[in-house]
């Protein structure tokens, strides 16, 4: 059977460029070549920034006994010099290892090409973190001009996907370093992005890290801080005071607090003499004694 003449790599999904199943080379590459360590150089735009070393040396020990299973990519930038496409954990760990060669394919590429393989490999294979890939699609947007839609087609992602990971580059810088060491996930982020304070923002996350909180948990909180906050912009008209109208404010307030404490939706009901009734809902057995544990913490 004839195969098909070779196409772009620019505008075609993961599957097209990485393929499914096990990894492959990707495609347009030569035939496989030994290579010295010493001769290849690392991509500078590379988007994944954080390496584990502890898995570094796994996999340095690994190619010591067993050998690099599959080569990496890189491109000829001189006669005697190649850059790394895909494939520099395997190249650090190589290093590691002392091996002194590398197999590698040598793909012709395109230098606005370079960029986006590295990217769509390490998405493929679920290396990056969030803010990786984010810092990722902000460099290719404003290098090639591109909007969000563009961008999304020539990932393979949707453009809702490409535009909340952008959105992730709005939050302050402590919450982003969160993200990158995966403190908190995707879920929680776009959570907190409901939060336009950064203060607020901050004291959130504090509290996620603090509670463990689930997603769900945080959006009710970010909502409820969103609706407090269009209150106190949105004031209504002034009404005459009427009795015990500020017992029943400080109610509120203590129902708004004991939400936060608990990431759970509070209700607080009471009548004119006091008498009333206080309510803590939860889902499953597990959030019931998420509560349980905090009350034993308030005891001692």
């Amino acid at each position: 059977m004839t195969k098909a003449k070779h196409k772009s790599v620019l505008g075609r999904g993961l599957g097209d460029l990485l393929g499914g199943g096990e990894p492959e080379p990707i495609a347009g590459a030569s035939s496989i070549q030994e290579l010295l360590i010493g001769k290849i150089l690392p991509n500078s735009n590379q988007p994944r920034r954080e390496f584990d070393e502890e898995k570094l040396a796994e996999l340095a020990a690994s190619l010591r006994s067993i050998g690099l299973v599959q080569p990496i990519t890189v491109q000829q930038i001189d006669s005697d010099q190649y850059m790394i496409i895909s494939g520099e954990r395997r190249w650090r760990a190589a290093q590691m290892a002392g091996l002194a060669t590398l197999p590698a394919y040598v793909r012709p590429t395109r230098p606005e090409e370079v960029m986006e393989l590295a990217l769509v490999e390490n998405i493929q294979r679920e290396d990056l973190n969030a803010i990786e890939i984010a810092l990722a699609y902000q460099q290719i947007i404003e290098t090639h001009h591109l909007k969000h839609e563009e961008l999304a087609e020539r990932v393979g992602k949707k453009r809702a996907t490409v535009t909340n990971y952008l959105r992730l580059l709005r939050l302050p810088a402590e919450l982003q370093l969160g993200l990158t060491q995966r403190l908190i996930d995707m879920g929680h982020a776009r959570a907190l992005l409901q939060v336009e304070d950064t203060e607020r923002q901050i004291e959130l996350y504090n509290l996620i890290l603090q509670e463990h909180l689930s997603v769900r948990a945080v959006e009710e909180l970010a909502r409820a801080i969103k609706e407090e906050g269009a209150k106190e912009e949105y004031p209504t008209a002034p009404q005459t005071k009427k009795p015990k109208a500020t017992k029943r404010e400080d109610y509120r307030l203590l129902e708004q607090h004991l939400n936060q404490v608990l990431s759970s939706k509070v209700s607080l009901k009471c009548n004119a003499q006091g008498k009333g009734k206080l309510t803590i809902p939860f889902d499953n057995d597990e959030e019931l004694e998420r509560i349980m544990q905090l009350f034993e913490r308030i005891q001692h």
